[in-house]
C-alpha cells in the first residue's frame, strides 16, 4: 500500500468513484489501512524523518479524514465505521511486535485523532470505546522512556484546543473505571482500585500530558484534576503512598488531584503532627515530671507585635510543630481560630527577616490560615526545588526579559550591535556592582554563539546566585514548619493558592455551600436573612465581611 493512499483526497475519490459513490471500495480501502499498524503509519506519513519536533503523521490530514467519514450518510457510515473500529481494535489487541523505534508509534497519534473514543450515545458503544481506549493507554503506558520523551515532545506541539481534548479523554476514562469499582466499607468508604491496570495506564498517559503541558503550557493547572477522584478516601490514598508499597495511588500522581482533595491531605498531615507533638507533651508531664502544653502559646503585644512574637518563635523553634493559639496581651479572648488569623493578617505586613518570613509562611500553611502576601510564583518554585527559568523572570522584571527574549532571536551581529560581556549587573544603595557571570567574565564578549549561555546564566544569576543569601534562611525557616510528605503533592502555582487563597470574584452560593453553622441551622430566618444580605452588598462590603468572618478577604 503506497504511503499517501489515505489521505483526504483519496477518501473523496471513491465517494464520487466514477461518477457516484462506491462506499463498498471505500470499507474495504479503510479496512485495509487499518489492518495492522505498519500499515497505518504509512497511510497518513507527511513525507518527513521522525524527530522530537515531528511525529511524522500529517495530522491534519488525519482529523479531515475522520471529520470526511463521520459526515458520510446515516446508512452508509454504520458499516465504514464499524469496519474501523473492528480493525484498530485488532491492531491494538495484537500490535505483531515490540513498539521500539520512534517510528513503530506513529499509529497511536493516528488513533488518538479518532473523535468516536469520546463518543458514549449508549450504553453498548461507551463500554466498545472505552475497551479501545484502555488499549491505547496501555500500549502508550509501557512504552520505553525514550519514547515517551518523543511523546512529551509531540504532544506539547498540539494546539490548546486539541491538547483540551486529550485531557477529557483520559479523565473521562478514568472518570468511567472509578465507577465501575465496588465502594469498600460501606457507602462513602475508599474505592478499590490499586489493583486496575487500566486506571494505572490512564494516570501514565496523563503524566505524559501533563510533563508536555510543563514544557509548552496549554491548559490551567486544574483542568488536570479529576473530580471522581475526590471521592475517594484520599487519606487512605495518602496513608498507602507513605509507605511506598508499590500499590497504585493517586497521590503517585498529584495533578490528578484538586486543590481541595490535597488542602484535606495537608490538614490531616499537619493534625497527625500536632497530635504527636501533644501526646510528647503528655508523655513528658507524665514521666519527666516536666510541664509542657500541647499547643504553642504566643503572647504578644500590640504594639510589639514583630518584636514578641520574634523572640517567642526563636525560643519555641522545636514547639513550632503544635497548633498554634494566640494570645493579645491585655485583651480577653479564647483563641478558636479568629486570632490566630489576625496575628498571621498584622504580622504579614511587617517582615524583614528571611527566616522569620519563612517560618510564618510555613506556619500559615501548616495551621490552614490565608495570608495577603504577595511573592513571585519562582519563590514557590524554589521552595520546591522546581527550576526556574526565563519565563519566571518576566514576572517581576519584564522589560529586561523581553531584553534577553530579543537578544536571543536578534538576526544581525550580536557582538557589535550589544557590545556586551559575561557580567551581570544589580544595585546596591544606587551604585552597580559588576558580578562575572563566569570565570573571566568580563573579558568574554556575548555572541551569536554563546548567547543562550549568557542569557541562562543571567537568569541563573537574578533568580538564585544573587539572592541565595537571602533565600536559604528562608527556606530553612519554611521547611523546619512545614516539610511533611503532603507538601510534594502540590504544584508552585498551588502552594501559592494555598498561601494567598484566591482573588477570583466572590460567589456566594458555593461559599454558602461550604459554610459549617454552630449554634444555628442553615434554614433559620437569620441564617437566610444574613446570606441575603450578603448577597445585596457591593463587593468591595463582601470582602470585608469575609474579612471579618474569616480573618482574610480571599477565597479559602
Amino acid at each position: 500500500m503506497s504511503g499517501r493512499c489515505m489521505c483526504c483526497n483519496r477518501i473523496r475519490a471513491l465517494i464520487s468513484y466514477y461518477g457516484g459513490p462506491n462506499y463498498k471500495l471505500l470499507e474495504q480501502e479503510i479496512q485495509k489501512a487499518f489492518t495492522n499498524w505498519p500499515t497505518l503509519n504509512e497511510s497518513f506519513s507527511n513525507g518527513r524523518s521522525v524527530t522530537l519536533e515531528d511525529c511524522g503523521v500529517a495530522l491534519d490530514q488525519v482529523r479531515e479524514a475522520y471529520q470526511i467519514l463521520m459526515e458520510l450518510p446515516v446508512n452508509i457510515r454504520a458499516n465504514i465505521i464499524r469496519a474501523m473500529m473492528r480493525s484498530v481494535e485488532s491492531i491494538l489487541k495484537r500490535p505483531g511486535r515490540m513498539l521500539k523505534r520512534k517510528e513503530d508509534i506513529k499509529f497511536l497519534m493516528i488513533i488518538l485523532e479518532n473523535p468516536l473514543l469520546s463518543q458514549h450515545n449508549f450504553p453498548q458503544e461507551s463500554q466498545y470505546h472505552h475497551q479501545i481506549v484502555q488499549r491505547v493507554f496501555g500500549l502508550l503506558s509501557n512504552l520505553s522512556n525514550e519514547l515517551h520523551h518523543y511523546l512529551v515532545n509531540w504532544f506539547a506541539r498540539h494546539s490548546t484546543e486539541i491538547f483540551r481534548k486529550r485531557i477529557e479523554l483520559v479523565n473521562l476514562f478514568i472518570t468511567f473505571r472509578l465507577s465501575k469499582h465496588p465502594i469498600a466499607n460501606g457507602p462513602g468508604g475508599p474505592l478499590v482500585y490499586e489493583s486496575d491496570w487500566q486506571i494505572n495506564s490512564a494516570a501514565k498517559v496523563m503524566a505524559l500530558f501533563f510533563a508536555a503541558n510543563k514544557q509548552k503550557k496549554k491548559i490551567q493547572l486544574s483542568e488536570f484534576y479529576n473530580t471522581r477522584v475526590d471521592y475517594i478516601s484520599l487519606i487512605d490514598d495518602f496513608n498507602t503512598w507513605e509507605l511506598r508499597s508499590g500499590k497504585f495511588t493517586f497521590c503517585q500522581y498529584p495533578f490528578l488531584v484538586s486543590m481541595g482533595g490535597k488542602t484535606s491531605i495537608m490538614e490531616f498531615d499537619a493534625k497527625r503532627q500536632m497530635e504527636s507533638k501533644a501526646k510528647e507533651a503528655i508523655f513528658s508531664f507524665l514521666f519527666q515530671k516536666r510541664a509542657a502544653t500541647p499547643h504553642l502559646i504566643l503572647k504578644v503585644r500590640r504594639d510589639y507585635l514583630i518584636e514578641d512574637s520574634l523572640s517567642q518563635i526563636s525560643e519555641n523553634e522545636m514547639e513550632l510543630k503544635k497548633s498554634l493559639r494566640i494570645e493579645f496581651v491585655g485583651e480577653v479572648g479564647v483563641d478558636g481560630g479568629g486570632l490566630r488569623k489576625e496575628w498571621f493578617l498584622l504580622l504579614v505586613r511587617h517582615l524583614f527577616d528571611p527566616k522569620f518570613v519563612g517560618v510564618v509562611i510555613g506556619l500559615a500553611i501548616y495551621n490552614s490560615t490565608i495570608l495577603d502576601v504577595h511573592f513571585p510564583l519562582a519563590c514557590y518554585k524554589k521552595l520546591l526545588n522546581v527550576p526556574v527559568g526565563l519565563e519566571d523572570l518576566k514576572e517581576f522584571r519584564p522589560a529586561f526579559a523581553r531584553g534577553l527574549e530579543q537578544l536571543l532571536s536578534f538576526e544581525g551581529d550580536v557582538e557589535s550591535t550589544y557590545c556586551r560581556d559575561f557580567v551581570g549587573e544589580y544595585e546596591v544603595f544606587d551604585e552597580i556592582t559588576r558580578i562575572p557571570l563566569k570565570p573571566n567574565g568580563q573579558n568574554i564578549p556575548v555572541t551569536n554563539d554563546n548567547r543562550k549561555e549568557y542569557v541562562e546564566r543571567y537568569v541563573n544569576f537574578i533568580l538564585n546566585e544573587s539572592v541565595t543569601k537571602q533565600f536559604e534562611p528562608f527556606r530553612r525557616g519554611f521547611n523546619h514548619v512545614c516539610s511533611g510528605n503532603a507538601l510534594s503533592l502540590f504544584q508552585p502555582e498551588e502552594i501559592e493558592l494555598l498561601v494567598r487563597g484566591s482573588a477570583e470574584p466572590l460567589e456566594i452560593e458555593q461559599l454558602r455551600s461550604v459554610t459549617i453553622y454552630e449554634g444555628f441551622r442553615e434554614d433559620e430566618v437569620t441564617i437566610i436573612n444574613f446570606w441575603a444580605i450578603f448577597k445585596a452588598m457591593n463587593p468591595i462590603m463582601q470582602r470585608k465581611l469575609l474579612t471579618f468572618v474569616t480573618g482574610t478577604d480571599r477565597i479559602p
